[in-house]
């Protein structure tokens, strides 16, 4: 079995548009959750999000291209070209060994609203003929793979807040047992719009607190539901001998995936959390995770009453007690709203920079301890410590359960 390992990343997100910004901003502990600029807030309770600011597709799109293509492929993309640029690796591998797994956990939701709007006041006539290409999960990896060639895999996952990273987590069992040399990795989601975010508050998920700041505030006594974000992320993985032959930059190797379903209801976590701290032993177990190893969890941390405990919960469960309170946790979701499709692989990128850096990102906002949230949340300020391995989890709505562990790299 081959050896998967990490060689590019790209992110467009609420605390910064490429790495550079987003890794300086997530260290400081950067709040990216402000009060939504998109639309009208007069008749709304929801009234804040994770927006993504200064956001400029003519970059890399031409004008015809922008019109057809909706916010989530264009974040999408954006994030694919830094990553591939970082990587070096575009004219160095087979395009048939270059695969895409980027998954969306909605689409292109803006763009359905549109084409609706226009059919309602306009007539069929009026509904734009790159609607359907515009609006279906699978376009962003479609894009990508048209932008840079990639003819190998191209497998867009949809599993809601767990959709990129079960994306990242198929891509490297593909690489792992040889069906791609490399492959293209991550999600996207641009749901900030009145519908989507009626559709969540009216389901109880969303917070109403409205005070930027002080709202994604996950693990914390005082938490009432999450706030929703948007934008893009992806990683590049590769065979390790392939990598290592081009030369390429490695900043950290998977070494475990677990992927398990609750089987329990569409919205709420199983309440002793069994399929979450399945999905994180079946990565640790494949990562060989020892007494020894020093650990820290980038945890879904969504900031909503049920998630915070359980996942509390499953983390004792598959590390135990003991080398639980042991760990390092942080929820990123704090600083950036909860990014949909786009969470699972800006919670990677965030993790492998915290291995490489040996720096733990912290969970901003944390004021009130919780008695069933026990842990070491890592409150408010960065902390210095030497790690060896990374988790990172997701739980997504319908029950689906992720989790990915990453190493520094050994020859």
């Amino acid at each position: 079995m081959n050896r998967v390992v990490v060689t590019g990343m790209g992110i467009v997100s609420p605390i910064g548009n490429n790495m550079k910004d987003f890794k300086q901003s997530l260290f400081a502990g950067k709040c990216g959750i402000d009060f939504i600029t998109k639309y009208d807030l007069d008749q709304t309770r929801v009234k804040i999000a994770g927006e993504v600011k200064n956001f400029d597709p003519s970059v890399f799109l031409a004008k015809n291209e922008l019109r057809k293509t909706d916010l989530f492929v264009q974040y999408a993309l954006a994030a694919a070209l830094e990553a591939v640029g970082d990587s070096g690796i575009a004219e160095k591998i087979n395009p048939e060994r270059f695969g895409v797994y980027v998954g969306s956990g909605v689409g292109g939701m803006n763009t359905f609203i549109t084409e609706c709007d226009k059919l309602r006041e306009l007539g069929e006539t009026k509904i734009s003929p790159y609607f359907i290409s515009m609006m279906i999960a699978n376009m962003a990896a479609g894009n990508i793979a048209i932008r840079v060639n990639a003819q190998g895999p191209c497998l867009p996952v949809v599993t809601a807040c767990a959709t990129s990273t079960h994306s990242i987590g198929e891509a490297y069992r593909a690489i792992k047992y040889g069906y791609a040399d490399a492959i293209i990795a991550g999600g996207t989601d641009a749901v900030i719009n009145p519908l989507a975010i009626g559709g969540f508050t009216n389901c109880m998920a969303l917070t109403q607190r409205n005070i930027p700041d002080d709202s994604s505030i996950p693990f914390d006594k005082r938490r009432d539901g999450f706030v929703i974000g948007e934008g893009g992320g992806v990683i590049i993985l590769e065979e390790y001998e392939h990598a290592k032959a081009r030369g390429a930059k490695i900043y950290a190797e998977i070494k475990g995936y677990g992927n398990t379903c609750d089987a329990y209801h569409v919205t709420a976590p199983q309440p002793e959390a069994k399929g979450a701290s399945r999905a994180i032993s079946l990565a640790i177990e494949e990562a060989g995770m020892t007494e020894e190893t020093e650990t820290y969890i980038n945890a879904h941390g969504t900031s909503t009453p049920l998630n915070d405990v359980s996942e509390t919960k499953a983390i004792k469960l598959a590390l135990g007690e003991e080398r639980a309170k042991m760990a390092s946790i942080s929820s990123t979701k704090s600083m950036t709203g909860h990014m949909l499709g786009g969470a699972g692989v800006m919670e990677a990128i965030a993790t492998i920079l915290a291995l490489n850096e040996s720096l733990i990102p912290p969970t901003i906002g944390y004021k009130e301890k919780d008695e069933a949230c026990d842990l070491d949340y890592t409150p408010n300020v960065a902390k210095k410590r030497e790690i060896n391995l990374g988790l990172s989890t997701s739980l997504g709505f319908g029950g689906h359960n992720a989790c990915i562990a990453f190493t520094k790299i050994k020859n």
